[in-house]
């Protein structure tokens, strides 16, 4: 099998960096951007399988690039993971198209398990496409 790629998009750089260490330990494909914009090119360039998004960036919050992103981008499975977020926020962001959502700080072995969850749902989903 493949290795599943996720792209991690959050501003606190040391987090960011050290979370996708550790997701790399677990044998995944892990790149960061640090901010809405540079996600959103990323994505253009290598369309990861997972996006683990915060909410509250400078420049374009995570909401827009959730938008964004299952507008142009159906199949990536966004898991919102923020230390700032709110019910309302929680109920936008399903709304608009999250797999899950998570607070920070959020045990790591549930994420593993939720990013497991979300590329199992977007094999699921692509299987589903295909045979009709």
């Amino acid at each position: 099998m493949d290795k599943i790629k996720i792209l991690l998009v959050d501003d606190e750089e040391d987090f960011v960096e050290t979370l996708s260490e550790r997701i790399q330990m677990r044998n995944f494909d892990a790149e960061i951007a640090f901010n809405g914009q540079e996600a959103l090119q990323l994505i253009k360039n290598k369309t990861p399988d997972v996006m683990v998004l915060d909410l509250k960036m400078p420049g374009m919050e995570g909401m827009e690039v959730l938008r964004r992103v299952k507008k142009d981008f159906q199949n990536v499975q966004v898991v919102v993971l923020t230390g700032h977020g709110s019910e309302k926020d929680e109920e936008e962001a399903r709304n608009l198209g999250a797999f899950e959502y998570h607070q920070k700080p959020v045990d790591f072995n549930i994420l593993v398990k939720t990013i497991k969850n979300a590329y199992k749902n977007k094999i699921d989903n692509t299987m589903i496409s295909s045979a009709l």
